[in-house]
């Protein structure tokens, strides 16, 4: 390439830059929401575990408290082991409204619809739970990213959830 072609080409490569660089983060940042995604339907405790910092906080506005992580988790551990074992389903899905972040943090925005219940050819409907949250999450990204605090917020209803679609 000559010297001229060089030069035209740097301006090209410097704009593009920031671009791909967001790129990258964002595609990280869908890949966290996935692997917790998957943790949870695969009923892995120690993968859950793995997504929260060790000094994570849950904020619960409906519960009108915030409490360590660790407390949640250890609430949250049958049904997550149920899942493993076979005794239960259980799946959650984020939608994504508002990202705001930066190459070692990120304040995200959006619902979560979570929905568990029983497995089996005899499951019925009304015996699964199913919750539409909207919640706010702080991520750190040390060697991989982790969230340092989950807010769950206020009920969703699935129309917020259905337009909420169109964001993520």
């Amino acid at each position: 390439m000559s010297r001229l072609a060089s030069l035209l080409t740097l301006p090209v490569v410097l704009l593009l830059a920031p671009t791909l660089v967001a790129d990258a983060l964002e595609e990280e940042l869908d890949a966290y929401w996935s692997r917790v995604a998957a943790y949870l339907a695969a009923g892995d405790y120690e993968g859950v575990v793995s997504t929260y910092h060790p000094e994570a906080v849950l904020v619960s506005e409906r519960l009108d408290t915030s409490y360590p992580i660790t407390q949640a988790l250890e609430r949250w551990k049958p049904g997550i082991m149920d899942t493993r074992a076979g005794r239960a389903t259980s799946m959650v899905e984020f939608r994504i409204t508002r990202r705001l972040y930066s190459e070692e943090t990120s304040h995200e925005q959006g619902i979560f619809h979570f929905r568990t219940g029983p497995t089996g050819p005899d499951a019925r409907e009304e015996e699964f739970a199913e919750d539409y949250v909207h919640f706010e999450a702080l991520l750190l990204k040390g060697d991989k990213w982790q969230m340092v605090m989950e807010y769950q917020k206020h009920s969703a209803t699935p129309e917020e959830w259905a337009a909420a679609r169109g964001a993520d």
